[in-house]
């Protein structure tokens, strides 16, 4: 024997023959993955294709069927989250796991040890917090962070385990590209000192920069295993959905008159965990991408929440669509006007989670002239489930049919459905925030592709995401807001991601005139 032979080092973590069924659907069938110490591993697939299911089972939330799980060469049978933390896994999920009504520090505090008092977990919220670059309050109540916030309290969460395997699911949706370099400078550190990294991503250029192995899920089976380094992202995407992306086309088109105008828009926020608006300025076209680029917590929320009307308090005149002041209009009303909104929170706001797609389809259909479904003041079922089954079809939606629960559907469909509903509509204004937040590549392109088909159709469009890549790809013109403040306007054609990455800082040259420059273009 070579006493000079490196010795065998047992994975971190092995699955052989992982199954897991609900009513319906096998969400894994005989999957098996291979984690080795210090690796960075990717888990890809399209929506709905196991990848959630399969980390709540190593986490411990979900029991599976059948199967094994070795974690350092031993069986284990994780019953739990907690039983996962102490073995050493940590998990970061899409949708968060956080209490709305206690604060940052005490969300963290219970799910590490405590023999930590609650003032030394706070001191290392903010020294992680300062270390990584992700910004947050220790004593902000969850309930008044925006999504990108949530996120940062979930990477901190973990980050302070100190764990042996880390899972994160769509970790950078919500980061700029200054903080996500950032952040892959912390990962690919940890994975140097021997922390296995479980990475759930969309972004196929993220995967092949940071991930050194990477499994590929296709309906809960694995479909191959390579190193994405070695990969393209057309090779990647043949692995996933068996077929590349369709490329988007951007034709350029002249802007018709304006659909949507704001003025001087200034909004003291309603809690004091909020973000001021600020002299806001925004002409929309018709036929026209406007796009808004910031780092969540910016005003974002704010800003949406005016624009969409469920808060009235804008300034008479501030808000214009056409010809008509809607400051002050209820959401219903705008809709009357042509005005449909996709949120950023798909459950809870976008979609009520225990309802049926087809009786969510009331939610935002009632004022349309184009749902016959509801005519006279009555729902006529039949019509609405027809309905429900055609946006089911014509959006390529994974679910099991129009009478599913919201809350069955994976992220990624769900988000399909919501943007299908509201582009059904036939909108004059489209205002739809983070449009393709942890959704395939397949059904990104599809969203995005519908956007750009309603915007050459003559509808306005106003995007408000934090993917740079998605707002260059939809957009005629952006602007950044950041801290209640909007910049000027900046033609997709002179702007630059290094510009825009600098301007989510506020770092823009005349921020005090921007509502002006904005209303001089429009």
């Amino acid at each position: 024997m070579d006493s000079t032979a490196p010795p065998i080092v047992a994975p971190r973590l092995q699955l052989t023959g992982v199954t897991k069924a609900y009513p319906g659907v096998i969400a894994n069938s005989d999957v098996s993955l291979t984690v080795l110490p210090g690796q960075t591993h990717a888990v890809l697939g399209e929506n709905g294709a196991g990848k959630s299911t399969l980390m709540k089972i190593i986490y411990g939330s979900v029991k599976p069927d059948a199967g094994q799980v070795l974690f350092n060469g031993k069986p284990v049978h994780i019953r739990n989250p907690k039983e996962a933390r102490a073995l050493g896994i940590s998990m970061v999920f899409q949708h968060f796991n956080l209490f709305d009504t206690i604060t940052v520090a005490e969300n963290v505090w219970l799910g590490l040890d405590k023999a930590q008092s609650l003032a030394q977990v706070t001191a290392s919220i903010t020294a992680k917090a300062a270390e990584y670059g992700l910004d947050i309050d220790p004593s902000r109540p969850v309930h008044t962070l925006s999504v990108g916030e949530m996120q940062r309290v979930e990477i901190i969460r973990a980050l302070l385990t100190q764990p042996q395997l880390l899972i994160l699911d769509e970790p950078t949706s919500v980061l700029t590209p200054q903080a996500v370099e950032k952040l892959f400078v912390v990962l690919k550190k940890l994975a140097s000192e021997g922390c296995s990294i479980l990475y759930i991503s969309h972004k196929l250029h993220e995967i092949r920069a940071l991930c050194n192995a990477c499994t590929v899920l296709r309906g809960g089976k694995v479909t191959g295993v390579c190193n994405p380094a070695e990969e393209s992202n057309a090779s990647l995407s043949r692995l996933m959905i068996g077929a590349e992306p369709p490329q988007l086309e951007h034709r350029p088109q002249q802007a018709g008159l304006p659909v949507l105008t704001v003025k001087h828009l200034s909004l003291a926020r309603e809690d004091q965990f909020g973000v001021d608006l600020n002299d806001i300025g925004l002409t929309v076209h018709a036929g026209e991408v406007v796009g808004i680029a910031g780092v969540s917590g910016n005003g974002q929320k704010e800003l949406l929440y005016a624009l969409s009307g469920e808060d009235t308090r804008a300034p008479k005149g501030s808000i214009i669509m056409g010809r008509s002041d809607v400051s002050a209009m209820h959401p219903g009303g705008r809709r009357t006007l042509g005005l449909h909104f996709v949120p950023e929170e798909r459950l809870g706001r976008g979609a009520v989670p225990t309802l049926s797609l087809a009786h969510n389809m009331l939610l935002t259909r009632t004022e349309s002239i184009s749902a016959p479904q509801f005519a006279g003041g009555w729902i006529r079922v039949g019509e609405l489930q027809a309905h429900a089954a055609r946006i089911i079809k014509a959006f390529n939606v994974k679910a099991h049919g129009e009478s599913a629960a919201a809350r069955s559907l994976s992220g990624g469909n769900l988000q399909k459905f919501i943007v299908g509903r509201e582009i059904d509509a036939a909108p004059k204004l489209f205002i739809v925030s983070q449009p393709t937040w942890g959704v395939d590549v397949g059904a990104a392109a599809q969203i995005r592709a519908e956007i750009l088909a309603l915007r050459d159709a003559g509808c306005a469009v106003l995007v408000v995401s934090e993917e740079l890549d998605e707002l260059f790809e939809l957009s005629d013109r952006l602007h950044v807001i950041a801290r209640g403040r909007l910049s000027p306007s900046v033609p997709l054609a002179e702007a630059t991601v290094e510009q825009i990455g600098e301007w989510m800082s506020g770092l823009w040259e005349g921020a005090g005139m921007a509502a002006a420059v904005e209303v001089a273009h429009g």
